[in-house]
């Protein structure tokens, strides 16, 4: 089943990483992150650092949480958590207002640093060298607003940051990843104190007009059109001592990153467990009705208890059907009218619409681009 509570990285070494349904290697080389997905419920301090964002920008503060239900005074409040797509939402706001400015991504990545990430910020910046603070973040990665999830591979010679974008809308991927992988850097930077210097960057997508954006951020000039988005630095930056370690100040943030992990997953488990239950055998989704005899409570009691936790039957729906058919028109032969049906749409007009106002595209088109890049792809690999 594609959508579930966030899956937890296996840390038996040996065996199969797989992020998304991709094969990521053997434990011995590649090291997981604490979840597979970006599906974790998280702070509201990136949703207010990115409101900040689109006013600097002029964007108003009602514009950029459009539908969220997320006011001012929640992103007040430092113990306010919310759904992961309460995020998306104000991501898919900022893209389409803001989308036509150049590198806003970058920009944007730029803005976060160790402090945005409070106690979780605070225990990478105690560990004591910078391979102690990567594995301490790729373990309490739900801690974090990353909707790409890294992984770290030791290859020979060298040390591969990767960052899986396939589980990631596709209206909002880009953009997504030009911030996550920005804001990773960023903190990597700060945690040293100066700077990370790398060999070489790529990615997946296409070269945009602004690629000296990138060479002023990072440092050397990616390659676009590439199987992955990865960074690659020296393996001996991973031993160099952080300024700031503190083994005793390390120990008390990492025990209450244990503790404000568990609290959140307790709080908002009702979302994961809704997407559990949202897909049938056939394909088609859950009604509430259907949904709330399964968890064993009233479709009224559900209602509230999403509510609370900052998402709604509907959204939860949207996304399980955008993912779906994202996958389904992506990745098999169906036809658009087909794909309609196996999502429970009567018309196919009526999926068109939606799925156009899910990615700003149709679903025909989305097909023929994904054909495209995968073929792509395929040809890069075979003339490598």
């Amino acid at each position: 089943m594609l959508w579930r509570e966030p899956r937890r990285a296996r840390e038996n070494a040996g065996q199969e990483i797989e992020i998304f349904g991709h094969n990521c290697g053997m434990a011995l080389d590649v090291v997981p992150p604490g979840v597979l997905d970006w599906h974790f419920p998280r702070s509201v301090a990136s949703v207010a650092l990115m409101v900040r964002f689109a006013a600097e920008h002029g964007v108003d503060e009602r514009t950029a949480l459009a539908g969220t239900g997320l006011t001012g005074a929640i992103l007040a409040d430092p113990d306010a958590q919310i759904d992961a797509g309460l995020e998306l939402a104000v991501v898919r706001n900022l893209v389409r207002t803001l989308g036509g400015e150049p590198a806003v991504g970058l920009q944007l990545g730029a803005r976060y640093r160790v402090t945005t990430f409070g106690i979780f910020g605070f225990a990478c910046v105690s560990s004591p060298t910078l391979w102690d603070a990567i594995t301490l973040a790729l373990r309490y990665l739900e801690l974090s607003f990353t909707f790409c999830i890294p992984t770290v591979e030791q290859r020979p010679g060298e040390t591969a940051g990767n960052l899986h974008d396939e589980g990631v809308p596709s209206d909002v991927r880009q953009f997504l990843v030009e911030r996550d992988l920005t804001a990773m850097y960023v903190v990597m930077t700060d945690l040293l104190g100066d700077g990370l210097p790398l060999r070489r960057m790529e990615f997946k997508f296409d070269r945009p007009r602004y690629t000296d954006r990138f060479t002023e951020i990072f440092g050397v000039e990616p390659q676009f059109g590439r199987p992955a988005n990865l960074f690659v630095f020296d393996p001996a930056e991973l031993e160099r001592p952080l300024p700031q370690s503190n083994s005793h100040t390390l120990s008390m943030c990492e025990a209450q990153c244990r503790d404000l992990v568990t609290r959140r997953r307790e709080r908002t488990g009702i979302a994961h467990e809704v997407r559990d239950r949202l897909i049938r055998v056939s394909g088609a989704p859950a009604g509430i009705e259907e949904v709330a005899h399964a968890l064993n409570v009233s479709v009224r009691t559900l209602r509230r208890r999403l509510s609370d936790a900052g998402t709604s039957y509907r959204d939860l729906l949207d996304e399980v059907r955008q993912a779906l058919a994202e996958e389904m028109l992506g990745t098999t032969p169906l036809s658009v009218s087909d794909v309609a049906v196996r999502l429970g749409y009567a018309e196919a007009s009526s999926f068109i619409y939606a799925f156009k106002r899910w990615t700003g595209t149709t679903p025909a088109a989305f097909q023929r681009g994904r054909r495209a890049e995968a073929l792509g792809v395929r040809r890069l690999r075979e003339g490598g």
